[in-house]
C-alpha cells in the first residue's frame, strides 16, 4: 500500500505562489505515474497535472498551463506542484494521486480520476482576490 500526504496549502492573495508537496510512504513510487487533482466547493473533481514515473513527461490542464509546474524527486519519494500567478478560481482542495505505471502519459488515462488507485487526503488552497 502507498500512503500519500500532501502539505503546503494555505491562504494566498491573487498573483501569489504556493508550492505543494506530496510525500509517499509504504512503497517507493519511482515506478508510479503521479499527479494532482483538485475539487472546489460544489464542483466535480478535476485534473490539474500529471508526471510520468521518471519525470520525463508532464501534462497539464489548460486552466493551469504556464502557471503551474509539476516535478518529482524519486530519491525523496515526493512529488511537487509549484503554483504561480494564482487566481481566485484556483481555490480548491488539492489531491495528490499515484498509480503504478511506466506507460507514456496519455489524456485518455492520466487525466481521469479512476486511473489512480492511491489518493492523499487533500490540502486546502485558498486564493483571495
Amino acid at each position: 500500500q502507498v500512503q500519500l500526504v500532501e502539505s503546503g496549502g494555505g491562504l494566498v492573495q491573487a498573483g501569489g505562489s504556493l508550492r505543494l508537496s506530496c510525500a509517499a510512504s509504504g512503497r517507493t513510487v519511482s515506478s508510479y505515474a503521479m499527479g494532482w487533482f483538485r475539487q472546489a466547493p460544489g464542483k466535480e473533481r478535476e485534473f490539474v497535472a500529471a508526471i510520468s514515473w521518471n519525470g520525463g513527461s508532464t501534462y497539464y490542464a489548460d486552466s493551469v498551463k504556464g502557471r503551474f509546474t509539476i516535478s518529482r524527486d524519486n530519491a525523496k519519494n515526493t512529488v511537487y506542484l509549484q503554483m504561480n500567478s494564482l487566481k481566485p478560481e484556483d481555490t480548491a482542495v488539492y489531491y495528490c494521486v499515484a498509480e503504478p505505471s511506466q506507460s507514456p502519459l496519455t489524456t485518455n488515462s492520466n487525466t481521469l480520476p479512476n486511473f489512480y488507485d492511491y489518493w492523499g487526503q487533500g490540502t486546502q488552497v485558498t486564493v483571495s482576490s
